[in-house]
């Protein structure tokens, strides 16, 4: 019997293109893994997951992240401690007036992160922080700390301006935060699976931003000076 014909060898991935593809690959991964942080949770992504979803073996995911961890790690800074750079030349560089500027925080904040999956990360450590006490301070140092930071120096240039009324800065940090948590909170939960009935986020935005600037009181109207302090 004679020998079966060999079949001919598969052509080779163009040198230029695999070039490509391995330089492209940790973006991929990365993409993959905010993916299913997002979908699954911390605690349930598999690393075995993020490879299937990102078309290569573990064993790949492993030559660029060491860990799982790792891997979480790169996500937040790829997708979210690493716009605290760019925001921060932008404020330095912005010449308009102080409320303007906190308009364009919020609005530049919802664009970059709160409407993008980057957001449900947020969410993720709300409710695996307990869990994992390591990836809450990272999150804590790499995220909450410069994000403070940078509306505190926002309000700190409007009250040296003249443009804000005196105020205890880092309380006044959580309040101009508070919305945009509660925006990323309800994308990721009831937002993303009820009807909206007529809740637009870019309309809560600016509602928030008004009622931060004028507050709720008619101007000229006299309220009682009341201290801050903790409840009994």
């Amino acid at each position: 019997m004679s020998a079966s014909p060999s079949l001919p060898p598969a052509p080779a991935e163009p040198t230029g293109k695999r070039s490509r593809r391995k330089h492209e690959r940790p973006g991929e991964l990365l993409q993959a893994a905010l993916d299913l942080f997002v979908e699954k949770g911390y605690a349930a992504t598999r690393v075995d997951d993020v490879a299937a979803r990102a078309g290569v073996s573990k064993g790949t995911l492993f030559l660029y992240f060491a860990s799982k961890q790792e891997l979480f790690k790169a996500v937040v800074r790829d997708s979210i401690a690493g716009r605290f750079a760019e925001w921060s030349e932008e404020l330095d560089s912005y010449c308009a007036p102080s409320s303007d500027l906190l308009r364009y925080c919020f609005n530049s904040w919802w664009e970059r992160i709160g409407n993008t999956k980057a957001s449900g990360i947020t969410k993720l450590m709300l409710s695996e922080a307990g869990n994992f006490p390591e990836l809450a301070q990272f999150y804590h140092q790499e995220v909450v700390l410069p994000g403070h930071e940078l509306i505190r120096r926002i309000l700190q240039r409007g009250v040296e301006r003249g443009e804000f009324r005196p105020m205890d800065l880092d309380l006044a940090v959580h309040c101009v935060i508070a919305p945009m948590m509660f925006l990323m909170i309800w994308k990721h939960s009831l937002g993303g699976c009820l009807p909206q009935d007529g809740f637009v986020p870019e309309q809560f935005i600016a509602a928030q931003v008004d009622t931060l600037l004028h507050g709720l009181c008619t101007p000229g109207a006299r309220l009682p000076i009341l201290p801050i302090c903790c409840a009994p």
